[in-house]
């Protein structure tokens, strides 16, 4: 038996959805494989999921629902719930991150058993020192509303001490040799002219086929004066329709025709007319090669194939999870609103204790 058909897709790909560790990126996938959902009665009244012999309650959801809302709303201010995308709130994409945070951490749990990965005394010690430190900075409200104790606190420091653990544990030996070529990044200044328009939606239309050649006059006209030796900065100013005139990239970061063009360009050298889903660009190539800029692209490269690597692993061993969602429970879960709710440092205090 599975979860109704809205709740089957998601757990799969709460499970399925690994970037980074502790991100929150929300993933949604289309092939589970072996995947095995089942729909499971007997649940606890207090418990959210299950991922085979481990649970998880709901004062754990909201622990980090609170501490969430609450870094939001201290960035962006409280009138962010009355937005949506895509027809979904964003109160709703919260639970979706949370969802996918907690199930994350529960399912590296247990791949820490297939490993024999446990965290070490002093580990276990300072998950002891963040429950209390973080229990003693809620009040009485607080503690009421999220129902949490110490206990349950040290678990769950515990539990997300020990899937970070799992992670360092299985990119440990990944250490690819990047060549500067592969990381080198360049420079660009560009004059974009767009070949569609946004609606009252926000979603773009293209242009008729008119306003599309008359986009492309202007381009070549753009194009004509900076190769007849025209001050490109000016240019942009007179005809650029994007928001940014410069950007520096690596290679699998921009536009597949525009990182071509780009790419292909000396310094100094413009390219010819250059067409993207945005419309058409005309490149000045200011830098070929920056170092540090390369330097810092290497690590973000080495960064994700750790992450390739893990997500192989991770990937191949929840597929085979007996999972299941109490569906009327997690419907009834929403955002606390008290003015006496403030508590946003449970992870803070997690880094500070344990860094």
């Amino acid at each position: 038996m599975s979860f109704f058909p809205k709740y089957a897709a998601r757990m799969s790909a709460v499970l399925l959805a690994v970037v980074f560790m502790m991100t929150g990126c929300k993933v949604k996938l289309n092939e589970y494989g072996n995947t095995k959902i089942v729909f499971m009665t007997g649940f606890d009244k207090d418990e959210v999921f299950r991922i085979d012999k481990i649970s998880c309650r709901l004062p754990e959801v909201m622990v980090y629902l609170t501490n969430m809302k609450n870094q939001y709303e201290q960035a962006l201010g409280s009138q962010i719930w009355q937005t949506s995308y895509e027809g979904e709130t964003l109160e709703e994409n919260l639970k979706e991150t949370v969802l996918a945070r907690i199930a994350r951490i529960k399912a590296m749990n247990l791949l820490a058993e297939k490993y024999e990965i446990s965290l070490s005394d002093e580990e276990s010690d300072n998950a002891a020192k963040a429950a209390g430190k973080y229990y003693d900075s809620l009040n009485d409200r607080e503690l009421q509303l999220l129902s949490v104790d110490e206990r349950l606190l040290r678990t769950m420091y515990e539990e997300y001490a020990l899937a970070g653990k799992v992670y360092e544990y299985l990119i440990a030996d990944i250490n690819p040799e990047i060549s500067d070529d592969e990381a080198r990044t360049i420079t660009v200044q560009h004059i974009l002219i767009k070949t569609y328009s946004m609606n009252e939606e926000g979603e773009h239309v293209p242009y008729s086929d008119q306003a599309k050649k008359e986009a492309y006059r202007k381009a070549g006209e753009a194009l004509r004066r900076a190769r007849d030796g025209e001050d490109f900065v000016g240019l942009i100013a007179e005809y650029n329709e994007d928001g940014n005139s410069s950007y520096s990239f690596g290679k699998g970061t921009m536009d597949t025709a525009f990182e071509d063009a780009a790419f292909n360009l000396g310094t100094d050298e413009i390219s010819g007319i250059v067409e993207t889903q945005h419309g058409y660009h005309i490149i000045k190539c200011i830098s070929t090669f920056d170092r540090d800029e390369t330097d810092r692209n290497k690590i973000k490269i080495v960064e994700q194939r750790r992450k390739e690597v893990f997500n192989e692993e991770y990937s191949g061993f929840v597929e085979g999870l007996t999972r299941s969602l109490n569906e009327e429970l997690w419907e009834t879960v929403g955002l606390i609103d008290d003015a006496e709710v403030t508590t946003s440092s449970f992870l803070d205090v997690y880094q500070e204790v344990f860094d």
